[in-house]
């Protein structure tokens, strides 16, 4: 392509690279920004071509140019199980961004901000969304649509999204964990619709049923869409080490998606060792413990947030135990300060410290708080830093499970 360097002069520079669809080079992750290159200089690729137009394109895509310079993003990527999906260590989560107004929404969002944030989290470099049907009833789902739009085929993210949660239409705050091979089916094309996708990358069962079906249903369906094209990878969420090798003997579980963070670490006793004696690749939701972790949180906050954020209503967030796991996430801010970043970036980059995880899934709801975890995607922490964390932990009697030692 052409590029002006810094004396003003044309140069030549080629845009090199194949990438396939839906999927990030191992080596650069820059192919968002290729496309979006190739997208804006296509007519300069036959020749003969005049100088002058392509001087035309060039002071016409100035604030691009500016723009790239920024975008240029070298997030490293590791294998998700063996999906055949390479994802950067950190994608996002789409959660909050369904908004208010059913049963576990975390209060008015603007839709605006949302795309800003998704889009924002792209540029920067993560190649992963994951979000759900339940998540504001379908709304999550065409949000994501949305900010994703504009994007070629192959400069989209994957897109990871989760079934057997529905509701009653007439009810915004009903929610029932459902499992029937129908309903299944129902739910994908769903999916698909709301998504504005032929295929999604990963589908995911939100939860075991509770309507009766028994595992062996819901995850052969699952392995039908997959046989079928309609999904490329399939896997549990809220599954335990027992329903994971149910599951497995069916057909294997390409992934897991269980809550993990410094407060809740249930996983680290059974499933993770399970997924790694399966090559089962590990999502984890919910690192920031929900905002918890993040460094912007006190008693003060958790009485100002709104009646309708789920988090007010949840026992993590009142008592003795808001108060154990202020202790934690005091230990995390120590941290954070003697690292140069952000406590938000501790908090997911303990997640990934922890043997088997392939992945962490962090929410935001605009473009600021992408970058306030964004660090945690090439963050490694040191033994010593672990230990602070891990102290805090313990002498705090926070959450559940597991301490890494």
């Amino acid at each position: 392509m052409l590029i002006a360097d810094s004396s003003g002069s044309l140069q030549a520079v080629f845009v090199a690279g194949a990438y396939a669809p839906g999927s990030f080079n191992g080596c650069t992750q820059t192919k968002t920004l290729r496309h979006k290159a190739q997208s804006r200089i296509r007519g300069l690729w036959v020749k003969p071509f005049s100088l002058a137009a392509a001087l035309r394109t060039l002071i016409r895509e100035r604030n691009w140019a500016m723009q790239v310079s920024n975008m240029v993003a070298t997030l490293p990527v590791v294998d998700l199980g063996s999906t055949g999906l390479a994802i950067t260590r950190v994608g996002f989560g789409a959660w909050a961004i369904g908004g208010a107004d059913w049963a576990v929404g975390w209060g008015a969002q603007s839709d605006d901000e949302s795309i800003r944030a998704i889009r924002h989290a792209v540029d920067r470099g993560v190649n992963w969304i994951d979000t759900a049907a339940i998540y504001g009833l379908g709304h999550s789902e065409e949000i994501v649509a949305r900010a994703l739009a504009e994007l070629p085929e192959s400069g989209r993210p994957y897109v990871f999204t989760k079934c057997g949660q529905v509701w009653d239409p007439a009810d915004r705050y009903s929610k029932r964990r459902v499992g029937r091979r129908d309903s299944i089916r129902g739910e994908v094309e769903g999916s698909l619709r709301r998504l504005r996708v032929d295929v999604i990358d990963l589908y995911q069962m939100h939860w075991p049923a509770e309507d009766g079906s028994p595992l062996e249903e819901y995850w052969g369906a699952l392995l039908e869409l997959k046989a079928e094209g309609k999904v490329r990878a399939i896997g549990l969420s809220n599954h335990d080490a027992a329903q994971l090798q149910t599951a497995e003997a069916i057909g294997h579980v390409d992934t897991l998606q269980p809550p993990l963070s410094a407060i809740r670490r249930k996983s680290l006793a059974a499933e993770l060792p399970w997924c790694r004696a399966h090559g089962t690749g590990v999502i984890v939701y919910s690192p920031m413990q929900s905002g918890l972790l993040s460094g912007a949180f006190s008693a003060e906050r958790v009485d100002a947030l709104a009646d309708d954020d789920w988090r007010k209503r949840h026992a993590d967030f009142s008592g003795e135990a808001l108060l154990r796991n202020l202790t934690v996430a005091e230990a995390i801010r120590e941290v954070a300060a003697q690292r140069g970043v952000s406590a938000a970036a501790v908090a997911v980059a303990w997640v990934l410290a922890v043997e088997g995880v392939t992945g962490a899934i962090v929410g935001a709801r605009a473009p600021q708080q992408v970058d306030g975890w964004l660090a945690a995607a090439t963050l490694s922490l040191g033994a010593a830093d672990l230990a602070h964390i891990n102290a805090a932990i313990r002498e705090s009697g926070a959450g559940g499970g597991p301490i890494p030692d």
